[in-house]
């Protein structure tokens, strides 16, 4: 049997995200992983959270930061974290 394995898909909509273990990736390179502590609401600003050597983070939309998310089995009745609609929905961020 081969198990179907999620792949990072990257987000749009960063005010979905607090809480969620997130991947900010710059330049088609992974920078930082950590849990998403806050963000704007109009998802131009997001912060993870201090954990370990790392201090609580800020990235910025208009710098080029992207985040990817990878869907997250869960116990109980729940499938996935997220629904494929929040996950590849269609949001964009400006910068001016």
């Amino acid at each position: 049997m081969t198990l179907n394995r999620a792949t990072p898909r990257k987000h749009g909509d960063w005010s979905l995200l607090i809480n969620a273990l997130v991947e900010i990736r710059q330049n088609g390179q992974v920078i930082r992983t950590g849990f998403v502590e806050d963000v704007t609401p109009d998802s131009s600003v997001l912060w993870l959270a201090a954990e370990r050597n790392n201090p609580r983070q800020m990235f910025e939309a208009c710098q080029g930061h992207q985040v990817w998310v990878t869907p997250q089995s869960l116990s109980g009745e729940l499938s996935y974290r997220m629904t494929t609609r929040r996950i590849f929905g269609k949001n964009s961020t400006s910068c001016t």
